[in-house]
């Protein structure tokens, strides 16, 4: 195996979604706005390509939040790499502003999220995962202004080894599945939806299953009721059925960056207010006029006498096995009884996400990473961990930190002011650190002098 070793330096970024392509852009906006050397960055991302959740980019399926809520412009209205910026590179601007709506499809945003990130792809490299971060060999703790990152080339290639004085870890979240279930070519996760969907000839799903109350088990509903008008499409649900999510003006302001300060500055008990109260903007919810569009599809077919669509409420999947080709699911009730089984062709879990935990990643380095009381890693403001005085260098964390900062730890809504207080933040320890040598070596002239 061979290994190549990498200059240093200033920031490396793990992963290059669209929090870390924020984070790019706005280093590369302060390079353009800066007379002395720029700050030098690089990110590594285990994908082949860029992508964003490019499985759930079901036709018509619009994003959640405002374009204005794009990867810049609530920290630089006047940024080159704006949503707006966008539709007029593409000549779309007038015909966007006709349909008098702030939300657009999904598709469309990971268009833009394309176009921004081909302005930024000589600082990423591709098929690259990093598979260690440590100190430097040799090292003292407490004297090492790097780390070392081991990344490996996921098509086979070299090791590189990259020393980095701050890295920022961006790695996205996990697919989460019930306990014992299993994926395979009939068992899917919402993240692998499209891929799996392209593999199967739809003629041989008869029956199929979604898991889930959210908006991705909604729209997965709803796009096979479309697709497979020959089949039977149940919805599983543990709720009695599906939940509005609560987009009204007060509600949103809980996504505002002023309640990042309110939230990580709030007592415990005003946490837990927050999430009280405002769970329901983002999880476990659904867009009204998806719920209604279900809802209307379920009346027509009661009218009809021609029933596609079953609802299985207050249920939860308590196993699934192989039956042939297709799979025998096995429902347990909350209203109790025995485990009713269900047989389909393929059943998908729209069951969400595991938080991002760096634990695993920081290896003998997390052991310099201060925890609370219930044993997560403390952050501070600015996103960064906190850790003992033996590790100087500078981690942070693009998720990962609903516990610290709220609602907005790895949303869209305020990508753009988060990555600028990193950049912020890695800019100031930098003019620090080379402000410390600056000044000894200006008092060490004067002695001279003397």
């Amino acid at each position: 195996m061979s290994v190549h070793e990498d200059p240093t330096y200033d920031v490396v970024g793990i992963g290059f979604g669209p929090s870390n392509l924020s984070l790019s852009i706005s280093l590369e906006e302060h390079r353009a706005n800066v007379l002395t050397d720029p700050v030098k960055a690089a990110f590594f991302e285990r994908q082949p390509s860029f992508g964003w959740h490019r499985n759930m980019l079901l036709p018509s399926a619009t994003m959640q939040i405002s374009f204005l809520k794009d990867l810049v412009t609530f920290r630089n209205p006047a940024s080159r790499f704006s949503y707006v910026s966008f539709l007029h590179a593409k000549g779309r601007l007038a015909q966007f502003v006709n349909r008098k709506d702030f939300f657009p499809t999904r598709q469309e945003f990971h268009q833009y999220l394309e176009w921004a990130e081909s302005s930024m792809s000589n600082v990423v490299t591709y098929s690259s995962a990093v598979s260690a971060i440590r100190l430097p060999p040799g090292d003292v703790p407490g004297t090492s202004e790097h780390l070392q990152l081991e990344i490996r080339d996921t098509a086979g290639g070299a090791t590189r080894l990259v020393n980095a004085r701050n890295v920022v870890i961006s790695t996205g979240l996990q697919p989460r599945m019930p306990d014992g279930v299993v994926r395979d070519e009939r068992v899917w996760h919402s993240s692998e939806f499209l891929d799996r969907w392209g593999r199967v000839e739809p003629e041989e799903l008869k029956s199929v299953a979604v898991v889930g109350a959210g908006q991705s088990a909604a729209e997965i509903t709803k796009f096979f009721h479309e697709r497979l008008p020959h089949a039977q499409v149940h919805a599983i649900l543990p709720s009695y059925g599906y939940s509005v999510a609560d987009d009204t003006p007060f509600a949103n302001q809980v996504f505002d960056a002023d309640a990042v300060d309110d939230y990580y500055d709030g007592a415990e008990s005003a946490r837990d207010a927050f999430w009280r109260y405002h769970r329901n903007t983002n999880y476990g919810v659904v867009d009204d006029a998806d719920i209604r569009y279900l809802y209307q599809v379920t009346y027509d077919e009661d009218v009809a006498e021609a029933k596609r669509l079953h609802y299985h409420n207050l249920s939860k999947v308590q196993s699934v096995e192989v039956d042939g080709r297709g799979r025998k699911v096995f429902l347990k009730s909350l209203r109790g009884g025995k485990p009713q089984p269900l047989d389909v062709d393929a059943i998908v879990f729209a069951t969400g996400y595991a938080g991002m935990d760096p634990t695993h990643l920081l290896g003998d380095l997390d052991r310099y990473c201060l925890r609370d009381e219930a044993g997560r890693h403390r952050v501070e403001r600015n996103y960064r961990l906190v850790t003992t005085p033996e590790l100087t260098c500078g981690i942070y964390l693009q998720g990962g930190t609903e516990h610290t900062h709220g609602l907005t730890s790895s949303l869209l809504s305020n990508i753009a002011v988060r990555s600028g207080e990193i950049a912020d933040s890695i800019i100031q320890r930098r003019a620090e650190r080379e402000l410390v040598p600056a000044v000894a070596g200006r008092l060490e002239a004067g002695e001279k002098r003397l």
